[in-house]
């Protein structure tokens, strides 16, 4: 499954490196499409490529670490 989301980090966790962490955590491939970071916020247009549930788990992750996730398109790429 390939997935496109926008992350939005808050004041927070904007310093921390939850991508990496992400891609460590889990089986999945990580392509940062377009970012914008500054001191108090952060966007990341992130597409995550891996099996259903791996992708679906690291979303959930990311929720838990306080990032906010969109969904960019509405159905999943294939590829």
């Amino acid at each position: 499954m390939k997935l496109r989301v926008y992350l939005t980090f808050n004041e927070q966790n904007v310093t921390e490196p939850v991508i990496w962490k992400l891609a460590r955590k889990f089986d999945v491939v990580t392509n940062i499409r377009t970012a914008e970071v500054k001191d108090h916020m952060g966007l990341v247009g992130l597409e995550l490529d891996g099996d259903d549930d791996v992708v679906e788990a690291a979303v959930a992750w990311l929720k838990e670490q306080g990032v906010h996730v969109d969904p960019i398109e509405q159905g999943i790429i294939e590829g």
